[in-house]
């Protein structure tokens, strides 16, 4: 974890991301450094090599929001890193950690969700963790050994990459996802945990958490390789619960006609008739994300 210089370590993993033609330097000679040199940064940001030097080193911590902005042009952020560093550069006050309890889902939106027998619907929680589902959404994320976890299901399910053709592209996203998810409280004692194991037992984890990606979870098409019927591809929407932060709804379709609208049909009626317990939230939480 990154907590002692969160933005910092940011600019420097961003730094390092960024090749001297993406920003119209001539790749002259051996470079020593991967990326650019904090002088370039410095340089392309308007500011002294000095002040860049004391930010990425933690001796300065709060630029103003017009550096934040040129730093932003310099490392070629995209929209949701360039807010995130805003975020890292400006923190909202320190508050007392309320003591840990479960994420609780709104019995109105699981009622909600139990009326959408055709769409599969999952409510992930801060890091992740499926804390809900309907009856379809959990039928597409079964049979896995973290089936309610897609942090774990990717990164530690032996069967992942069968799970999702497009592995890659996946692996990458949700570790963005996460970093996203998980703002500028990385102190947080749940992602701690997460980040810590993870990082032991996956190389990739470890590598991709490093690179400080920041990609909100919105709309994506997404393959799956499903147990029961075969190949699936998915368009979602990510919507944010207002009345509890920090949660997400995911909400799956397919595209009408499709072949896999059909199989999406078909796993519907292979579950049909699977009687589930009342989706109660505390029943619901933190389920099936041991190692």
């Amino acid at each position: 974890m990154d907590s002692e210089n969160p933005l910092g370590h940011f600019l420097r993993a961003r730094r390092e991301r960024v090749r001297p033609e993406d920003v119209d330097i001539p790749p002259v000679g051996r470079r020593r450094v991967a990326g650019l040199r904090r002088e370039e940064v410095a340089l392309l940001a308007g500011v002294s090599t000095d002040y860049y030097v004391r930010l990425e080193q933690g001796r300065e911590r709060h630029p103003s929001a017009q550096v934040v902005e040129a730093l932003a042009r310099a490392l070629v952020l995209e929209e949701d890193a360039a807010a995130h560093l805003h975020r890292l550069a400006r923190p909202a006050p320190g508050r007392r950690r309320p003591a840990a309890r479960r994420e609780r889902v709104s019995p109105t939106l699981l009622r909600m969700m139990e009326g959408w027998p055709r769409t599969p619907a999952v409510v992930l929680g801060r890091c992740l963790t499926v804390l809900a589902h309907n009856t379809l959404g959990g039928a597409l994320f079964d049979g896995h050994t973290h089936s309610r976890d897609l942090v774990r299901l990717v990164f530690l399910d032996p069967d992942a990459r069968e799970f999702y053709p497009d592995w890659d592209r996946v692996a990458v996203n949700t570790v963005a996802g996460l970093r996203t998810a998980a703002g500028v409280d990385i102190d947080d004692p749940e992602l701690i945990a997460v980040v810590g194991e993870l990082s032991l037992k996956s190389e990739t984890f470890r590598r991709l958490w490093a690179r400080h990606d920041i990609r909100q979870k919105t709309h994506e098409t997404k393959r799956f390789r499903h147990r029961l019927v075969g190949e699936l591809t998915l368009e979602y929407e990510a919507l944010t619960v207002n009345s509890a932060p920090g949660q997400q709804l995911v909400v799956y379709q397919a595209e009408p006609g499709s072949p896999s609208e059909q199989a999406l049909a078909l796993l519907g009626s292979l579950t049909a008739d699977v009687v589930e317990a009342p989706h109660d939230p505390m029943s619901t939480t933190k389920k099936d994300t041991s190692a």
